[in-house]
């Protein structure tokens, strides 16, 4: 792609962004979210390969889909109420036709479908993107309307995400489609306490966008997309991959790794808020996305490649790790110790 036109569209995803983030008006929220749709689509449609076109097509479809669910859900709540204020959604149709559109755009269940398959079909720099950064705008959005929602509802979404994040992994050998389903099931655990701690649904947002960064960067360095090429990838940089496990494991949330920190602080909010039930489900749920997280640090670190005689060893690499992937990893795994401090802030 041409550079000028990529840093085009770059600008164009902070500035769709910064004005979501930024309004209090729906119609400015929505033309942040069309304007990064529109400079996201052909970050993903670069390649000119049909797996890529055929993502791009899934992403715009189902993107145009809810900014018009939440175009219309804002009319219908500006028309019974004259309110256009973001903070000030009452009305119960406009609350559940906006529960959906926020859905469709993160990725919740059953709005799912399209996150796995768009992933696939980008390059490892746009699925970071995708991730992180394209599913800011809809959770500042969902923050500030969450006061507002159906509370069953969205316990039931979370449970559903969570569950079926963990399930849907199990038998995946695409490195993205794992990340895209681990994405889903985190955002499960997000919606989980949205209504009781907004403040801790944005912290976790942060601290899953910082360990996936790290794992986006790492495979990126040292081109893995799938697990067979995970398992030959270690004489490239055997320093990376350890690294790699590392980050996995801290996505996983085992501790006293960074990911441990969000799913302690929710469980601790659940079981605050007399939700023991739901606190208990989907940490058991989270050991379906363990399981695949072992398997996945298993095949980088553990696992060798079989020594045939038509097998190649590839080269390790000499040249330097960028210091943002090196910042992206310490932070995977240092954070914990913050936790007194996020208490005294949450």
């Amino acid at each position: 792609m041409n550079p000028q036109a990529k840093l085009i569209f770059s600008l164009s995803l902070i500035l769709g962004t910064t004005i979501t983030i930024t309004s209090n008006h729906w119609a400015m929220a929505w033309t942040g979210l069309e304007i990064n749709t529109l400079a996201i689509l052909p970050l993903i449609a670069k390649s000119h390969h049909p797996r890529a076109i055929e993502a791009a097509t899934k992403y715009f479809l189902t993107q145009a889909a809810a900014s018009t669910l939440l175009l219309f859900s804002s009319t219908i709540n500006a028309w019974f109420t004259g309110q256009w204020d973001i903070t000030q959604l009452t009305h119960p149709i406009s609350c559940l036709l906006l529960t959906t559109a926020i859905s469709i755009k993160l990725g919740l269940v059953p709005f799912h479908y399209w996150f796995p398959e768009v992933l696939q079909g980008s390059s490892l720099t746009t699925g970071l993107l995708l991730a992180t950064a394209m599913k800011f705008p809809p959770m500042t959005l969902f923050l500030l309307s969450s006061s507002s929602l159906n509370p069953i509802l969205l316990t039931i979404m979370a449970i559903a995400s969570t569950a079926l994040g963990g399930w849907a992994g199990l038998n995946q050998t695409q490195t993205r489609k794992i990340l895209a389903f681990s994405s889903i099931s985190h955002l499960g655990w997000m919606t989980a306490i949205i209504l009781y701690n907004p403040k801790l649904t944005l912290i976790s947002f942060y601290l899953y966008c910082a360990m996936t960064t790290a794992i986006f960067l790492i495979l990126k360095t040292t081109k893995i997309l799938k697990l067979s090429s995970m398992m030959a990838a270690w004489t490239k940089i055997p320093s990376l991959n350890g690294a790699l496990l590392l980050a996995l494991l801290s996505l996983a949330g085992l501790p006293p790794l960074t990911g441990f920190l969000p799913k302690w602080l929710i469980i601790h909010e659940l079981a605050k808020q007399e939700m023991t039930p739901t606190a208990t489900v989907i940490a058991l749920l989270s050991l379906l996305g363990l399981f695949f997280y072992l398997r996945l640090a298993y095949c980088a670190t553990i696992t060798l490649p079989p020594n045939s005689t038509n097998y190649m060893k590839q080269w390790q690499t000499k040249k330097p790790v960028a210091i943002f992937t090196t910042i992206s990893v310490t932070t995977t795994m240092t954070l914990l110790p913050l936790s007194p401090m996020i208490f005294s802030i949450t």
